[in-house]
């Protein structure tokens, strides 16, 4: 499986891109924090993280016996880059136009 097909992958369940939020709001979490308030049993936890990790959407760090989770927004980016951007400038430009001849018109 491709690195990106990895990435879609784990980002199509709604319980990992809470994670991902979660790290987002606070990186360097442990799995007991990642799992508190989650209504999803801690080995389930471990799954999706296990996924997130395969598809390089975080990394882990030991700091003594603690094992802290971290998000990596890079492949989200890539996914911006390749999959977004190029949408958004159309739109830009689109909007600059009507911003001009709106302006235009005002004169």
């Amino acid at each position: 499986m491709k690195e990106i097909d990895k990435v879609f992958k784990a980002l199509a369940d709604p319980s990992r891109r809470e994670l991902i939020d979660r790290l987002h709001a606070k990186n360097g979490q442990t799995l007991s924090e990642l799992c508190a308030g989650l209504d999803m049993a801690r080995q389930s936890v471990t799954q999706h993280l296990g996924l997130l990790e395969e598809a390089n959407l975080i990394s882990v760090q030991w700091q003594g016996r603690d094992k802290l989770h971290y998000f990596n927004p890079v492949p989200i980016h890539e996914i911006y880059e390749r999959w977004i951007r190029k949408f958004e400038r159309q739109r830009l430009d689109a909007l600059h136009d009507f911003k001009t001849k709106l302006e235009g018109k005002l004169r």
